[in-house]
């Protein structure tokens, strides 16, 4: 190998950074009780998968799973997808993990857009839940009962999640932004008996009403019985006018003083009920269990991110996006998280930078897509900011593009991990992320996440190495889904993963993994262009027309021509300027110089708005439907539903 052409890292951690992380902890660990000679994260990701039940044992143990009972058995037909089950014997509770803590350390931090700021302890934290808690039981609320949230990004939100699964009772949730056939297409399916709500939200310096839409959604689900009001536009929401809804406080502080009591349940229990976009149908109604989701998450937290009772954990996310149940996850770690409600570019940009500082933030996590808007925006935080507390940037929600990553460590900060992590509502958590032992290298995931079986195979089913392929998953993991709601026999699950290949989890992801284990994520694979039979990832595309500065949003698509397939593009210009003839050969060029010509489109189009999921994903397979003429269901799943008919009868692509 020519060493003067390995590519180099953007970020190489420090030998004490290494030494004292729990990941190394954690290899140690393995070493000492097993026997191991690990010397590498090579090594022990290939003996967590090897040895996958020693690994989530030995996870179990080191991370001080909190249990009534554990049992012996780890897994039971564990090489079956379909069949397997883990700790059969457990008996758990999910919030008593989150909770285990509980002095007076500050366990959430809630910002609003308008600089309003409160905070809560670990011990303010559990006197809440307990308080609501028992307000819920009674009501009557049992293990399996659904507990719907329609709720903004706060305190009580979390307060509600905790109240609810300490009870054993499912808990799902959408942002309130959701238009009312969106929240009802996804609440209606799994027939919750209490609703909680705020009276309303802030976007943008506005305020918006949530009662009537919470009232239209007791009346149109008949298994809602108690609607649970909290103010938060109005410090006394008018109630009079809606048959059950009831005040938040006036409803929890009947029992302030209560006991906090912790029903133990399987370690399969349903805990989450999570959904997919639903834009190109109804939504699935995914069921997540309590014990793979906390030993999934701890595992992330704990070894991935490095999270201790010392740090600041921030995500920018909605009630209605994974991120937000993974965030939560991560009390169990004892660190602070800061919450947010509102619009992430509220305060000319700033205001999420300023949190940093302010908050002393240590782990701050977006989406590629709010970097490349600070970035477009001029925004170089490392000339105005301390960021002194800040060690580690997340991004998820879409590939991050090489042009981003630099743009991290020019910009942002120099000395600090950028974990770009992908996996999805499906697995509520990741398949490929970040470890603060390993280099960075641009616009490459860092790693495989241990115990996950993640390869990426060709069409024949073939693992390739440093080419494209499907990412799939060969061996069971234990946060797989648990069912998907309303799903008897199963099909509906099986065809979502398992159709591809035989009991092989295949995501519907496209990217590949080179010789260092590295990752790049290039989009959905149902999204994938194939002109004249090649496949194309969009991600490829979107990192060439990032770096124009003309250039502040696009989609691409594949469009049925002829025989064939061609490569329409649509991009939104920055305002003043226009899609003239030069910037469109500026467009190709970029494109052809640092992708193939086979990736140029064939046409471009400008377009006002891009439309996008309410967590901010652009809907590719939405987009494409419009311009073939067909139907798109469920528009409400998306934030800016209007911006579809920006792509009908374009002249362009007649």
């Amino acid at each position: 190998m020519n060493l003067s052409l390995a590519p180099r890292p953007l970020w190489t951690p420090g030998t004490e950074r290494i030494n004292s992380s729990p990941m190394t902890r954690f290899r140690q660990y393995i070493n000492e009780i097993h026997g191991c000679d690990h010397g590498s994260y090579d090594d022990l990701l290939r003996w967590s998968i090897e040895e996958r039940d020693s690994f989530w044992s030995s996870l179990w143990d080191f991370s001080g799973v909190l249990a009534s009972q554990r049992g012996d058995q780890i897994s039971v037909d564990g090489d079956s997808f379909a069949k397997v089950k883990w700790f059969p014997q457990a008996r758990l509770n999910f919030a008593e993990n989150l909770l285990r803590y509980n002095d007076d350390r500050t366990a959430l931090v809630g910002l609003r857009e308008d600089g309003t700021r409160r905070t809560v302890s670990y011990r303010e934290l559990r006197e809440e839940v307990a308080a609501l808690a028992s307000s819920l039981r009674e009501l009557g609320i049992q293990p399996g009962d659904r507990i719907a949230a329609f709720m903004p990004n706060i305190i009580e939100t979390v307060v509600g999640m905790l109240a609810a699964v300490s009870l054993g009772a499912v808990w799902t949730s959408c942002s309130p932004d959701f238009g009312l056939n969106a929240a009802q297409d996804r609440f209606g399916q799994v027939e919750p008996r209490v609703l909680l709500t705020t009276d309303g939200y802030f976007y943008n310096g506005k305020s918006f009403d949530s009662l009537e839409r919470a009232g239209a959604l007791k009346a149109a689900i008949k298994s809602i019985e108690t609607v649970v009001v909290v103010p938060f536009v109005n410090e006394v929401p008018q109630l009079e006018a809606f048959d059950g809804f009831v005040n938040f406080d006036d409803f929890r502080l009947k029992h302030a003083s209560a006991e906090l009591v912790f029903e133990q349940l399987p370690f399969d229990h349903p805990l989450y009920i999570l959904y997919s976009s639903g834009t190109t149908g109804v939504p699935k109604c995914i069921v997540h269990g309590a014990g793979g989701t906390l030993l999934q998450h701890q595992k992330e937290h704990l070894l991935h991110t490095e999270l201790s009772r010392d740090d600041v954990l921030f995500y920018f996310t909605t009630c209605g996006w994974m991120m937000w149940n993974w965030l939560v996850s991560a009390l169990a770690t004892g660190c602070t998280l800061v919450l947010y409600d509102g619009s992430p570019f509220a305060n000319d940009g700033d205001l999420l930078l300023d949190a940093i500082d302010d908050e002393g933030i240590s782990v701050f996590g977006v989406s590629a897509k709010y970097i490349d808007a600070i970035d477009k925006a001029g925004k170089r935080p490392m000339e105005r900011y301390e960021l002194s507390s800040l060690k580690t940037i997340m991004s998820t929600g879409s590939p991050l593009s090489r042009h981003s990553f630099e743009w991290v460590y020019s910009n942002f900060k120099r000395d600090v991990c950028l974990s770009s992590v992908s996996g999805g509502t499906d697995i509520i958590s990741c398949f490929v992320t970040g470890t603060p032992t390993l280099p960075v290298y641009s616009g490459e995931i860092q790693c495989v996440g241990l115990g996950m079986a993640t390869e990426f195979w060709n069409d024949d089913g073939e693992r390739v190495v440093g080419e494209k392929g499907e990412l799939v998953c060969t061996r069971p993991f234990p946060s797989a889904p648990v069912c998907f709601w309303n799903d008897p026999d199963g099909q509906r699950y099986h065809r979502a993963y398992f159709d591809r290949f035989d009991n092989v989890w295949a995501h519907g992801d496209y990217g590949e993994i080179n010789e260092r284990g590295g990752c790049v994520i290039h989009g959905r694979s149902d999204a994938v262009l194939n002109p004249g039979g090649v496949r194309i990832g969009t991600a490829e595309i979107y990192r060439q027309v990032e770096k124009l500065d003309a250039i502040i949003d696009s989609v691409v698509i594949g469009q049925r021509y002829g025989d064939d397939e061609r490569v329409v593009l649509f991009v939104v210009v920055r305002e003043g300027l226009s899609l003239d003839e030069q910037l469109a050969s500026d467009i190709r060029s970029v494109i052809r110089k640092n992708a193939t010509p086979r990736h140029v489109p064939a046409v471009i189009v400008g377009v006002p708005d891009i439309p996008r999921t309410r967590s901010g994903k652009v809907v590719e397979l939405a987009v494409k439907k419009v311009v073939h003429g067909e139907l798109v269901k469920n528009t409400d799943a998306l934030a800016n539903p209007e911006a579809l008919d920006y792509f009908r009868d374009v002249p362009e692509l007649a």
